[in-house]
């Protein structure tokens, strides 16, 4: 089965974070890869997303989404790290 580039998992977690998710960097509790969210390997099912490590091809986060509800389990995230905007996109100031 051909993955998807995990990009796609921004659609279908907007309402689940309050943060770009795709951007958030995670580590795989089985093989201490760190990586972007965006980078991970995604396969879509009819119900929702599985998404993969890029390095070992453990599963990473699971989607599941019904009418009316959405599932999450990021089981195979060891930490999951969100940059705060509000202090990264100041430009810096020269006094």
């Amino acid at each position: 089965m051909d993955h998807l580039d995990g990009n796609v998992l921004a659609g279908s977690t907007t309402d689940l974070f309050v943060f770009e998710p795709t951007t958030a960097q995670g580590q795989c509790r089985s093989c201490a890869d760190v990586a972007r969210l965006g980078q991970a390997m995604v396969y879509g099912q009819p119900m929702g997303f599985v998404a993969r490590c890029r390095n070992c091809d453990s599963v990473l986060m699971v989607i599941v989404q019904r009418p009316g509800q959405k599932s999450l389990n990021m089981g195979g995230l060891r930490w999951l790290r969100v940059v705060d905007r509000a202090t990264t996109d100041r430009i810096p100031t020269r006094e």
